[in-house]
């Protein structure tokens, strides 16, 4: 697909899903709008652009895969990921569609779930997979030398099923598409070359805010 078509194919998505919420999300938790004097965005200012639509996980079947090249592969609940280490900051997310929105994320270090699983020493590759069937990919140093979250809150509330529950890659510096939602699986590979489902589409690989958005 050329660029001009995969961008069609997104603004065309964004209208199909209605682009705003209609209704105000329902939120387990009260939502904050500001953060050590920063002022926040609303968790209703996002767009519903998601590939399928929102998605209603069973947490109490629901586990997170870590698999591929490492020495001690996981399969733990949504209880186990929760008792990591818990850190707290607002990022910007900026959209290809030409919006953005500043949230305070709250969630877990990839970094440190990956130290549990004892990457292998030729991973290059991280995979991460959405409970709807999308997919994205980063070079794993971008995960080891960065602070990284996998979040689970957003604006001190618990991130609802409508913004990607159980939990939300917080992907810095990466455009909207890097931040993959439902997230069920993450796979060490090197395997450089893998695309995910915008990637695919012709979207830059890397994702970087201050490169183009095409390959």
């Amino acid at each position: 697909m050329d660029k001009k078509a995969a961008f069609s194919v997104t603004i065309l998505l964004c209208l199909i899903a209605g682009c705003l919420e209609n209704q105000p999300i329902q939120l387990n938790g009260t939502e904050i709008n500001e953060y050590k004097g920063e002022k926040l965005s609303s968790i209703n200012d996002f767009r519903e652009n998601s590939i399928n639509g929102p998605q209603y996980i069973n947490i109490s079947t629901y586990r997170l895969e870590i698999s591929g090249l490492v020495n001690n592969p996981q399969n733990i609940t949504y209880d186990e990921v929760l008792n990591h280490p818990s850190y707290a900051k607002p990022v910007r997310l900026n959209c290809v569609e030409g919006w953005s929105v500043t949230i305070l994320w709250e969630g877990v270090k990839v970094k440190d779930l990956l130290s549990e699983a004892n990457v292998k020493p030729d991973a290059n590759t991280i995979i991460f997979y959405a409970y709807d069937g999308y997919s994205t990919s980063f070079p794993l140093d971008y995960i080891l030398n960065n602070d990284i979250l996998l979040a689970y809150k957003m604006n001190n509330a618990t991130i609802p099923p409508e913004r990607g529950y159980p939990f939300q890659l917080v992907a810095e510096q990466k455009w909207g598409y890097k931040w993959i939602k439902w997230v069920t699986k993450i796979e060490l590979s090197n395997n450089t070359d893998y695309k995910g489902y915008w990637e695919s589409a012709g979207y830059s690989q890397n994702g970087d805010l201050d490169k183009p958005k095409f390959n």
